[in-house]
């Protein structure tokens, strides 16, 4: 009828399209692994702080604590904008949040599906990484203590076998070269047996003079990364499962930030029309 005002969203004021539930859900979930990434920058940064001078620059491609730095600096940064864009209702910040995660999955997932179809080259790669971690094994103790829990949780030594120690400085078999440690392997090499009364800190030592055969009677022979290797083949169900917890999260992440955007582009939008029929409100 002729005069008769239209009704929409907008006629009623406190009408809002931003849902309560989703605002504060992406601001909580943020806020806690916003927390999370200051503890390991934290503990990173004092890790960093606690290491000798003349060590602080010499492996910082292998060092635990720059790693922990460089993941929690990350993950501050994009839970930061998915905290302050959740509460402000900033599609910016929300944006660049859910654009982050979205890349961040989809590098996760291409570097999964890369390293299964080239696993000889993902392998070269990971024993690069060892080989170089080997190099710098006593500079950095936290690296020192990463490498020794693998060889003992494994049962392993080395990268491809136990003489791949000959390429740390203080391991190495050369007749010139003055370490006590001289053509020797980590203590965590060594097989400790439980019949053994008193355990022998040393059986390390000169090991890598040794042959194959007489070496295995007292250190773990096979090197890491086959037992790496077999023992993804054989945690193929964890490892998915691993995959899919850290893949839930990112997920969750992502929807509920798109989520957010979409209802403030709709408040938006209905601002914008509220504005535009105020000065004709019979239209």
């Amino acid at each position: 009828m002729g005069g008769g005002r239209s009704e929409t969203p907008g006629s009623n004021q406190d009408f809002s399209f931003v849902s309560p539930v989703v605002k504060y859900l992406l601001f909580v979930f943020n806020f806690l692994f916003w927390i999370i990434s200051l503890v390991m920058v934290s503990i990173g940064v004092y890790a960093r702080m606690v290491k000798h001078a003349e060590t602080a620059l010499a492996c910082l491609a292998v060092d635990p604590a720059i790693m922990l730095m460089v993941v929690g600096i990350l993950m501050f940064i994009i839970t930061f904008c998915g905290c302050v864009g959740s509460l402000r209702e900033n599609i910016c910040l929300l944006q660049t949040f859910c654009i982050s995660l979205t890349v961040i999955f989809l590098l996760q997932l291409i570097a999964g599906i890369l390293g299964f179809v080239f696993s000889d080259t993902a392998r070269g790669k990971v024993t690069e990484v060892i080989n170089n971690a080997i190099l710098h094994y006593r500079d950095d103790i936290d690296l020192q203590n990463l490498i020794d829990y693998g060889q003992k949780e494994f049962g392993c030594c080395g990268g491809v076998t136990y003489t791949d120690w000959s390429q740390n400085v203080y391991f190495n078999c050369s007749m010139n070269n003055p370490s006590r440690e001289r053509c020797s392997v980590p203590f965590s090499c060594c097989i400790i047996f439980e019949d053994k009364m008193v355990i022998n800190t040393m059986c390390g030592q000169g090991m890598q003079d040794l042959d194959y055969a007489e070496a295995g009677n007292h250190i773990y022979t096979n090197g890491c990364i086959d037992k790496l290797v077999n023992w993804i083949h054989s945690n193929l169900f964890f490892i998915g499962g691993l995959a899919l917890g850290l893949a839930i999260p990112q997920l969750v992440g992502i929807l509920l930030s798109q989520i957010l955007i979409n209802q403030i582009k709709d408040q938006v939008d209905l601002q914008n029309y509220n504005l535009n029929h105020r000065s004709d409100p019979w239209s």
